[in-house]
């Protein structure tokens, strides 16, 4: 019989899954300790919109069986919140008097600490990192043989080729989405991706300002003005700050996300004055411009609990940003008619209980490929936005 663990969470294991208690625990093998400081960040934390119902589910389980985890005495410990949680964390530890406690952590600055200071770390195992997988697979296949389903490989003339599940296809033709022409083969094969009526969840992966959002906003209104095969586009965007914080923002919710989402809006302005999408906005000369909401919504993560997407285009961006939890929420959202193109650089993770391996975006790779109505590419090139991206990228900063 295996010997009995006595394992102790970090708050990051609990954000990320916080059915990690009943797990850790193995029924009754194993003993499962709970730092104060944890609670007490966790309670910072439900205040938080992002955070708060993730809070409420691992306050339901400590409730429902509060003799199956304990929270460690705090005695000689300085209870209260601060900058400082590890420091805390690793104090309760040793004041704990446990014979063998491991810590749980994805924290790799507190697992250092923790050894540091003789404290057994480990990983969650749920979410062991692993190379992202969003990067390692790129959509291509070294040959035909080792193609799977949805993906692409170079035949003999350097053409790709499309593998699908109704049989090959040689991409040997130029797209065209809204009057933008691709400026390489990869943003071609984008197109080619985003407009196959038989995948409804396209993701794309690239380092910055090699047109992914530009892209997938122009298959968003072919679909939807063009072809009307969608009646609406929603554009949904984790409100990530980076840098300090904007703080309290004053007005109605679409001026509250006006700095999260000018970028889209520009982005769909420089699209019209492409080719004009009266019916996409209510006064497009304004600044910003009033979309008109029964075919063009941006909508905060927060907004999609509880709603029912159908006949519709959803871009979600910046989808490196989401956890797998608000990952798994916003995908099960999506209802009859939806197509939905997931956007992301693994690079530019901004949430700090994230990483470029445990993230919404590699996750979505690593659980849906190989399936018949999903794709997914990482787009190349030599050229992105402009000379200083192009400098940015090639250097490495």
């Amino acid at each position: 019989m295996n010997e009995a663990k006595e394992y102790v969470v970090d708050t990051n294991v609990l954000l990320e899954d916080p059915q990690c208690l009943l797990k850790l625990r193995n029924g009754n093998q194993n003993r499962i300790f709970i730092p104060h400081h944890v609670l007490l960040e966790l309670n910072h934390l439900r205040k938080h919109p992002r955070h708060r119902h993730v809070v409420g589910r691992v306050v339901d389980q400590l409730m429902a069986d509060p003799d199956a985890f304990q929270v460690l005495e705090t005695a000689g410990v300085a209870a209260r919140f601060a900058d400082r949680v590890d420091r805390f964390i690793l104090e309760e530890i040793r004041a704990s008097r446990l014979e063998r406690p491991i810590l749980v952590t994805n924290d790799r600055m507190l697992q250092l600490e923790a050894r540091l200071n003789g404290i057994p770390s480990e990983i969650y195992r749920e979410s062991v990192p692993f190379r992202s997988e969003a990067e390692h697979f790129t959509g291509f296949a070294p040959d035909r043989a080792r193609a799977p389903v949805n993906s692409f490989f170079w035949n003999e003339q350097g053409k790709p080729v499309f593998v699908g599940a109704e049989g090959e296809k040689t991409i040997d033709y130029l797209h065209r989405a809204w009057k933008v022409t691709p400026r390489n083969v990869y943003q071609n094969l984008a197109i080619e991706l985003m407009m196959n009526p038989e995948l409804l969840v396209v993701s794309i992966q690239s380092e910055a300002g090699y047109g992914k959002s530009f892209l997938a906003l122009a298959c968003a209104l072919t679909l939807v003005l063009e072809r009307k095969t969608h009646e609406k586009i929603y554009v949904v965007k984790p409100t990530v700050e980076i840098g300090q914080k904007l703080g309290y923002l004053p007005g109605r919710l679409d001026e509250k996300m006006e700095p999260y989402t000018r970028a889209v809006s520009d982005l769909a302005l420089k699209l019209h004055r492409l080719r004009p999408a009266n019916k996409l906005f209510q006064d497009a000369e304004t600044n910003p411009p009033l979309f008109n909401p029964r075919l063009f919504e941006i909508l905060p993560l927060n907004f999609i609990r509880g709603m029912n997407l159908e006949q519709a285009v959803v871009i979600i961006d910046e989808m490196q940003n989401l956890s797998r939890q608000e990952c798994r929420t916003l995908l099960s959202r999506m209802g009859e008619g939806v197509k939905c193109f997931c956007l992301g650089d693994t690079r530019q993770v901004d949430p700090p209980y994230l990483s470029p391996e445990n993230n919404g975006l590699n996750w979505l790779v690593k659980k849906f490929r190989g399936s018949r109505i999903y794709a997914h590419l990482v787009l190349k090139g030599e050229k992105s936005r402009g000379p200083i991206t192009d400098l940015v990228i090639a250097t490495g900063l």
